[in-house]
């Protein structure tokens, strides 16, 4: 395993890549929208990813770079996100690319590839999409993913307050994405205690679904 930090972009923003050996695809993961890149979520996501022989780029968008609390305008989000994927096509030329992130990460990701801005990537993978607001159920966040060119999977949890699965299963069937579907987690991927799985174990499930999932 390597792991090596970077700079990137046209205002620079900083990133982490963890690289397996032998690895064949790499992971371009944005952070949700209250925590940045080196969140104990993302890098454990990401180490759950790892272990699957699947590399990692973390990456912060210019909000979380500037210690802004805010996300701001979606256009600086998916700037961040075509950047990200640009500096991996050419740093790590030997990798198949795949996008997405935690929550509003793959949202951001997913609006861009909705724009054809990331041809280079070949899968998007959501941890946790957030379909809507807590207690606003509604389905307008999942109007871009119609245009989504690439195939996707999706990674939610039946107690994710953000994503109500009787609203999101109708969307994942017309547009053929696949859903797999974690018992007990909640948005962050955290099970009650009378769960008989680990949050550990809820995390390796889903990377072994990933790794899967692009083959």
């Amino acid at each position: 395993m390597t792991r090596k930090e970077y700079k990137f972009g046209e205002k620079p923003l900083s990133a982490i890549a963890d690289i397996p050996g032998k690895s064949k695809w790499m992971y371009i993961m944005a952070h949700g929208a209250g925590a940045g890149m080196m969140h104990r979520g993302m890098e454990a996501i990401s180490q759950s990813l790892n272990e699957m022989g699947i590399a990692t780029f973390r990456y912060n968008f210019p909000y979380m770079e500037e210690g802004r609390r805010s996300p701001g305008s979606p256009k600086q989000a998916i700037n961040a996100v075509v950047e990200a994927v640009s500096f991996c096509k050419s740093t790590f030329p030997d990798h198949q690319l795949a996008a997405g992130g935690k929550s509003y990460g793959g949202r951001m990701t997913s609006t861009a590839a909705s724009t054809g801005l990331i041809p280079d990537v070949k899968s998007i993978v959501f941890y946790g999409f957030p379909l809507h607001a807590p207690g606003r159920p509604g389905n307008q966040r999942a109007e871009h993913l119609y245009e989504v060119k690439q195939p996707m999977l999706f990674l939610q949890g039946t107690r994710d307050k953000l994503a109500e699965l009787d609203l999101l299963q109708p969307v994942i069937d017309e547009i053929s994405a696949q859903i797999y579907i974690l018992d007990g987690a909640d948005h962050s991927f955290n099970v009650l205690k009378s769960n008989p799985k680990t949050k550990e174990e809820v995390l390796a499930e889903m990377a072994g679904k990933v790794r899967e999932f692009l083959g």
